[in-house]
């Protein structure tokens, strides 16, 4: 068992990089406003239920989209450009 603890740490450990977002290198005057942002979103029929700027300095959302299906997006802030989905 004691050979098994520090594999398994290990693996949590490397695993934790596997699920972390985009980073996002854009100097911060240069982010579109939040509520500008937020309100192109639901433009093109998002439902936001969560607005973060993720530890990578990405806008990030939680909520739904056109379709009604949940979604986790991970966007530029400058351009609004989205990065990833999960």
């Amino acid at each position: 068992m004691k050979l098994q603890l520090p594999a398994l740490a290990l693996a949590l450990c490397c695993c934790g990089a596997a699920f972390a977002g985009p980073t996002c290198k854009v100097p911060e005057d240069k982010w579109m406003k939040e509520a500008d942002f937020k309100a192109s979103m639901e433009k093109q029929g998002y439902q936001i239920r969560t607005f973060k700027v993720s530890k990578g300095k990405c806008y990030e959302i939680y909520g739904l989209d056109k379709a009604g299906k949940k979604v986790e997006i991970y966007f530029d802030p400058a351009t609004g450009a989205e990065l990833e989905r999960k």
